[in-house]
C-alpha cells in the first residue's frame, strides 16, 4: 500500500548505513531543514538500530525510518526481485564482482547490501518517492543506485571523507549514473576528478555539511580560562594522540589548562595509557560520548577548541569536521590542521589557527597563544562566526539540495 503524502510535496527517500547514528548529526540537521522546506523525507537504514545514545533531534525522525526486511519475508522479496528481472540481476552481480574482485571484504559487504536492498525495494515502492538520495559514497549509495535502476526513480549521493579516501565503491559508475553528485568541499571535488573520474568536476556539486547558527548562542569573551575542548571519535584520523602530547608540553611550559576530549572510539585505551604515562590524569579528561546539549555547554565555556586532524598511512582523513563548525558558531576560537577541506572552513590567523598535522609542538604553541592572548581569541571568534553564517549554515546548504531535488 502506498504511503500518502501532503499535496504538492516532493518525497525524497534517504539511504544511510545506520539511523540513528551518534556521529552523523549533520545528516539529521539536513533532514530537519528539508522537512521545514516542505520535503516529505523518508529514511532507509541498511542496519538495524544499535545506538545506545540517541540525540533528541534524531529521536524525532524515528517514525520515518524503515529497517532491513529479515527472515523468510526478506528472502521471498529477494527471490521475487531476482526472478522478475533475471538479466538485470546477473548484470548487477557481475558488475559488483568484477569491480570489487580485488577487495574481498568490500565485495562481501556489498553483496550483503545487494541482498538487503532487493528485500527493501517493495518498501521503497510503497513510499512512492520522487527522488532517492544517499549519504556516503559506499554502501548507501550502492543501495540507492540499485533501487534507482529497478524503479526508475532518479538518485543522487553525498560523498564525505573515508568513503572516497579509503574506498572507491563503484564510484565511477555512481558519478556517471546519478542525477547529480554532492560532496562537502572543493578539495573532495578535485580529489574525485583526479583519482576517479574527470566528470566529477562537472557532475559533483558542493553542498557543505552545516550547523544552525541561530540555535547556537555566540559568546566571544568571558570564557573559562585555560579550558581546552575537543570533540570527535577516538579514532586515528582525529589526531588526539598529538593533542595529548601537546598538553604534556603545555604542562612543561607551566601554562595553566584543563583539556576535555568528548567522544568515544577504539583508541580510548591507548589514549588513557598515554595520558597516564604523561601524568596528565588530573588535566586531560575523556568523558565519552555526550548529548548534543552537553557538548554545546562545554563549547560555550571553552577558551580554545582543538581538532588536530591527520592523514593516516592508509590515506584516511577528515572532511570538514562539523564539530569545529559548532565551536566556531559558539565563539570558541579554534585550532586545527592543514588537512583535506579544513582550510576551506578555517583561514589561519583570520578565523582560527592552523598548524601542520602531527606536529605536537606547533599545536601546543597555537594553544598557548589562545590561552594567553584573549584578544586574539576574540578576534578569531568573531571572524569564525561570520564564516559559519555565510558558508556553513545548514538552512542555506539544505536549500541547495531542495532545489536540486525539485
Amino acid at each position: 500500500m502506498r504511503i500518502p503524502r501532503g499535496e504538492g510535496k516532493v518525497r525524497v527517500v534517504y539511504f544511510v548505513s545506520l539511523f540513528p547514528c551518534w556521529s552523523e548529526t549533520f545528516i539529521v540537521r539536513e533532514l530537519h531543514e528539508l522537512l521545514r522546506l516542505g520535503v516529505d523525507v523518508r529514511i532507509i537504514s541498511l542496519k538495524d538500530p544499535e545506538e545506545k545514545l540517541v540525540q533528541s533531534d534524531a529521536q524525532a525522525l524515528l517514525d520515518r525510518v524503515s529497517y532491513p526486511v529479515r527472515g523468510w519475508r526478506g528472502a521471498w522479496e529477494v527471490l521475487r526481485g531476482t526472478a522478475s528481472r533475471p538479466v538485470q540481476t546477473l548484470k548487477e552481480l557481475g558488475s559488483i564482482c568484477l569491480q570489487l574482485a580485488r577487495h574481498p571484504t568490500a565485495l562481501a559487504k556489498t553483496l550483503v547490501v545487494w541482498w538487503r536492498t532487493l528485500a527493501l525495494v517493495p518498501t521503497v515502492r510503497c513510499l512512492a518517492p520522487d527522488h532517492l538520495h544517499a549519504h556516503w559514497a559506499t554502501y548507501p549509495s550502492t543501495a540507492a543506485m540499485i533501487v534507482s535502476r529497478r524503479t526508475g526513480v532518479p538518485f543522487s549521493f553525498t560523498a564525505h571523507a573515508h568513503d572516497i579516501f579509503l574506498e572507491h565503491h563503484l564510484l565511477a559508475d555512481k558519478i556517471r549514473r546519478a542525477a547529480f553528485g554532492v560532496t562537502i568541499s572543493e578539495f573532495n571535488r578535485r580529489y574525485l576528478a583526479e583519482r576517479i573520474n574527470e566528470q566529477a568536476s562537472e557532475r559533483m556539486r558542493i553542498v557543505h555539511c552545516g550547523v544552525s547558527p541561530g540555535e547556537i548562542p555566540f559568546q566571544a569573551g568571558g570564557r573559562e580560562p585555560g579550558l581546552i575542548v575537543a570533540v570527535g571519535r577516538l579514532d586515528e584520523i582525529k589526531g588526539f594522540c598529538h593533542l595529548v602530547a601537546a598538553c604534556e608540553l603545555l604542562a612543561n611550559w607551566k601554562v595553566p589548562f584543563e583539556c576535555i576530549v568528548i567522544g568515544e572510539g577504539r583508541l580510548r585505551a591507548d589514549l588513557e595509557r598515554q595520558i597516564a604515562t604523561a601524568g596528565l590524569q588530573e588535566r586531560v579528561h575523556l568523558p565519552g560520548a555526550c548529548k548534543q546539549e552537553e557538548v554545546r555547554r562545554h563549547l560555550s565555556r571553552a577558551s580554545a577548541f582543538v581538532l588536530p586532524s591527520v592523514v593516516t598511512a592508509a590515506g584516511d582523513r577528515d572532511g570538514i569536521p562539523v564539530a569545529m563548525m559548532e565551536a566556531m558558531a559558539s565563539g570558541a576560537p579554534v585550532v586545527s590542521t592543514y588537512v583535506s577541506g579544513i582550510p576551506e572552513l578555517v583561514e589561519d590567523d583570520v578565523s582560527g589557527l592552523l598548524v601542520q598535522p602531527g606536529e605536537a609542538e606547533s599545536l601546543a604553541g597555537a594553544l598557548r597563544r589562545l590561552l594567553t592572548q584573549p584578544a586574539l581569541g576574540m578576534r578569531l571568534a568573531q571572524n569564525a562566526r561570520d564564516k559559519v553564517e555565510r558558508e556553513f549554515d545548514v538552512a542555506k546548504e539544505a536549500r541547495k539540495l531542495y532545489e536540486a531535488f525539485a
